[in-house]
């Protein structure tokens, strides 16, 4: 069951827009929606945008829409880019927090639990070097702790501007993390760190930790590659005075090879799934099962119902492998319960405007059952407005040959069909398969071979919607005169 707490609980989500929505941030997103929603809770998105370097509102928009596609909202926050930020603990952009953040690091400095730091990148650099060859584990050595006001004042008058580093107390940190359980830091080894650079500008662990404070986050959810993080966050909360949420840190998602989830190896970017005509539906259910399960053998939920079913205490502590077999598994499965309405409507943006609604409606259910993705159907439904020079131009002769057959062989076979669907008491997909099938069955050939070289002459592919269904939507007119151009492509 989930941890009690007698507060109600908010969760946040924070991004910082340094680059388009990742899997991984997309799942964490997931699981801090469905964490609040299970438990009746807030769930806060804040955008961590101090990096001016990296950070761009393009990034943000990205961030916002791809989250919004997947069916998630928010309580609090920007609920689009560049928008009004809603809820009582605004401005939800860490850039728009600078007074905050300065007056709390004053108050660590005034409580002497930070301190300023003059050193250059040349001697942090010359100390990590002589810790390497000493075998010493690589932290700061306290060089700037003990300085008197006359040696602030000297490293002042050559121009040095200090940097703020946190006095991280040689403690023990222990705390129950929500799906690893008790988890124990030995923060001596931390060594001090800085929480704002000598810009002035404040770094990401101290400005989590009082956005957090501000906004009454009480669960930190996040993924494993934070839990080393963890011991810093809590000894600057302890410093500060606020109260310490609960963390929680699901575990990370990996390559097939198990190796932490890169775009090195994998596509990582949520706007590539969209693009390539996955659902949103089943991008949903794909990442909560990327390391927690309802404890069933069932597959198919709603995001309601993932709502209602998920504990984050249920989370799977072990890695969990990206594996798009699976996610394509799924995106067929939702794809067929879609009506043919819907899947239309979803397929328009991967076809072109050529290809009429009335003539795309009556095409969807031929390519339903054959589409993995949305994105598949482009290819798909080329044949249907692509001309029929264009068609043929697709296929060699080779490609057009039965398995096995000549090409006189062959091109006796298309005549052989081009008069039964002549004979055709109709142009309907029922009527042609049967001419088809009796003309094979007459000429001698297994009917898959049969159909081939009319598929190739029809489509100009190998694969295709159903042939017959293919024919019928083309017309009689473009069918019969494509399959002249194969049989002159045969006789030449």
């Amino acid at each position: 069951m989930t941890t009690p707490d007698p507060s109600p609980i908010r969760v946040r989500m924070a991004p910082s827009p340094t680059g388009p929505l990742h899997i991984g941030t997309a799942r964490t997103s997931l699981y801090n929606y469905l964490f609040a929603r299970h438990v009746g809770g807030a769930f806060v998105l804040r955008v961590e945008d101090t990096d001016a370097a990296r950070g761009t509102s393009e990034w943000e928009q990205d961030i916002i829409d791809n989250l919004h596609w997947l069916g998630l909202s928010w309580d609090e926050g920007p609920q689009v880019a560049g928008g009004e930020d809603i809820g009582p603990h605004a401005p939800y952009h860490q850039s728009q927090r600078m007074d905050r953040y300065g007056a709390e690091a004053d108050r660590l400095l005034a409580s002497g639990r930070a301190y300023h730091c003059f050193c250059t990148p040349l001697e942090l650099d010359a100390v990590r070097r002589e810790q390497e060859r000493t075998h010493q584990p690589p932290r700061y050595n306290g060089r700037c702790l003990a300085l008197t006001d006359a040696d602030r004042a000297a490293f002042a008058a050559e121009g040095r501007r200090p940097a703020l580093r946190f006095a991280v107390p040689p403690e023990k940190i222990r705390f129950d993390d929500l799906i690893r359980g008790e988890v124990e830091f030995d923060n001596a080894l931390l060594g001090d760190f800085v929480i704002v650079r000598g810009d002035g500008m404040p770094l990401y662990h101290f400005v989590v930790v009082v956005d957090d404070e501000a906004m009454g986050i009480t669960h930190v959810v996040r993924g494993e590659d934070h839990l080393s993080n963890t011991p810093k966050h809590i000894a600057l909360i302890r410093a500060l005075g606020y109260r310490e949420p609960i963390f929680g840190h699901i575990p990370l998602i990996l390559n097939p090879d198990r190796t932490k989830m890169s775009k090195r190896k994998s596509q990582t970017a949520m706007t590539a799934y969209r693009e390539q005509g996955y659902l949103p539906e089943a991008m949903v259910n794909f990442l909560a099962f990327l390391g927690w399960s309802p404890g069933t053998e069932e597959e198919i939920f709603t995001l309601a119902e993932l709502a209602a079913r998920f504990e984050i205490t249920d989370v799977h502590k072990a890695g969990a492998v990206f594996d798009k077999d699976r996610l394509d598994y799924l995106n067929g499965v939702y794809i067929r319960t879609l009506t043919d309405a819907d899947l239309a409507a979803r397929l328009r943006p991967f076809l072109p405007n050529a290809l009429g609604d009335e003539l795309l409606l009556r095409l969807v259910p031929l390519l339903k059952e054959r589409l993995v993705r949305l994105a598949d159907a482009t290819e798909l439904a080329a044949f249907l407005t692509e001309t029929d020079a264009q068609v043929a131009a697709l296929y060699e002769s080779d490609l057009l040959l039965a398995k096995g057959r000549s090409g006189p062989e062959t091109e006796a076979a298309l005549t052989a069909a081009q008069a039964a669907f002549r004979a055709a008491p109709a142009w309907e997909a029922e009527a042609l398969e049967a001419v088809a099938r009796a003309a094979a069955e007459a000429h001698g050939w297994k009917a898959g071979d049969f159909f081939r070289p009319i598929r190739v002459a029809v489509t100009g592919r190998m694969v295709s919607p159903p042939l017959f269904g293919s024919m019928e939507l083309l017309g009689r007119e473009q069918s019969r005169a494509r399959l002249e151009a194969a049989l002159e492509r045969l006789r030449a």
